[in-house]
Order: structure tokens, then sequence, then C-alpha cells
């Protein structure tokens, strides 16, 4: 026994991780479905991700528009598309998603 605290020596231990934590690294990233506003920038897409949340007064079901930056490499995706886009490290001041997969043109 530590001090005045029976299992003291219990919190100085190290958080466990699992296996699947180890080995994948990157841990869980957030992913976000949207429609392609702007491609008219090198290497970059606007996406638009809308949403539906109760108002917090008056409860009524809003909808609320957030616009992201994502890095497309190759160009894939053009305007008017749904794309899946995935967060990454910040690539510049306003971009840290990329573009994972283009869901239909």
């Amino acid at each position: 026994m530590i001090g005045p605290f029976p299992n003291f020596s219990n919190h100085l231990q190290a958080p466990t991780m699992s296996e699947s934590e180890i080995t994948s690294g990157t841990g869980l990233r957030k992913t976000r479905v949207g429609v392609v506003t702007s491609d008219a920038m090198q290497k970059t897409i606007v996406v638009e991700v809308r949403r539906r949340v109760p108002h917090p007064r008056f409860k009524k079901i809003v909808k609320r528009t957030s616009t992201f930056y994502a890095h497309d490499e190759n160009g894939e995706a053009k305007v008017g598309d749904r794309v899946l886009i995935e967060e990454t490290r910040p690539l510049s001041k306003t971009k840290c998603w990329k573009l994972k997969e283009v869901l239909s043109h």
C-alpha cells in the first residue's frame, strides 16, 4: 500500500491497448458524405455536407450545411458528384480532408 489510498498502485499502470489498436496506427478517422460544389482548384474540391439536426429550442428538424476542402490527387470528382471524404492530417491552412471515393456521378 502506497499512501492513504489502498489501490493507488493500480492507477500508476499504463492503460493497455488492444492488438488491433496497436497494429492500426492511425486510429478511427471521421468520414463524411457530401456533394462536390467546386472543382476549380488544382487537386482540391469543395464538398458540401448536409445534416439534419433538431433546433435547440423548438425541436423542429432543421437542415445545416458545412463545407469542407478536400484533397483530390487525381482530379476524379466533378461538380455534382456524391463523394466520401475522410479526415487526414492538415494539408494546408484550410484543407484537412481527402477524397476516399466517388459514390455517384
